[in-house]
């Protein structure tokens, strides 16, 4: 395969996909139907202008006929009267008059056979778009179903992703809730082994010391303000 027809089958497919990613389904879909009811309208059309052509033919022909019976009376008439010449030119416009019901005739036959033929096609049709009607139908049910199924299916994956940071957040809190396990168990069991307990106690022991001294302190001034009150001095 050459370059350019390489490029050209490059080119075809990315269009392709362009064309399928833009393709709207239900659009698609009616407007085929549209255009296969426009279709079936012009068939109907047809058939109601060939009945028209054939209603106006047959028309023609009733009053050809009418004519053929004057033109008898005519003829009869001009032999009483002995103009045989006017009754000749009466039938030999009556012999054309017939010629014309002939002809009318078999354009009238061949309308018929035409309205017969479309009116076959038109069944033919009317069965292919209602056809195509149910299927375009079940095709739309099925493409929503099918589009709900992906939007579920998406909407699925990013609950998975964000269910899988959320397991990682509980993990890692679980593991700072370890650690800070360790760490107390670790407190305990120095507090146990007295390594902090007498710092602890030397630290309690100082403040209570402190406290008491303060409190004498305090008691020996009151102390002393009442002895006062009592001697007067």
């Amino acid at each position: 395969m050459g370059l350019l027809a390489r490029i050209s089958t490059v080119f075809k497919a990315k269009m392709n996909k362009a064309l399928d990613r833009l393709e709207n389904p239900y659009e698609t879909l009616d407007y085929s139907y549209e255009k296969q009811i426009e279709l079936l309208q012009n068939v109907r059309r047809n058939i109601a202008n060939v009945v028209s052509s054939k209603k106006r033919l047959e028309l023609q022909t009733v009053k050809l006929r009418d004519s053929l019976s004057k033109l008898d009376d005519q003829a009869r008439e001009a032999l009483r009267l002995g103009r045989e010449d006017l009754a000749r030119a009466a039938l030999e416009r009556k012999v054309q008059l017939e010629q014309q019901i002939k002809d009318l005739e078999q354009q009238v036959q061949g309308l018929q056979q035409e309205q017969e033929k479309l009116t076959q096609v038109e069944d033919r049709l009317k069965a292919k778009v209602e056809a195509f009607r149910t299927k375009k139908e079940v095709i739309k049910a099925q493409y929503s179903a099918a589009e709900a199924q992906v939007k579920i299916g998406e909407a699925m994956t990013g609950l998975s992703e964000e269910m899988a940071d959320v397991g990682l957040a509980i993990e890692r809190a679980e593991r700072r809730t370890e650690d800070m396990k360790s760490r107390a168990a670790a407190i305990d069991e120095l507090i146990a082994t007295g390594v902090l307990e007498d710092n602890l106690g030397d630290k309690d022991r100082v403040e209570t010391e402190l406290r008491k001294l303060g409190a004498a302190g305090r008691v020996e001034d009151e102390l002393a303000r009442l002895k006062k009150e009592v001697t007067g001095s």
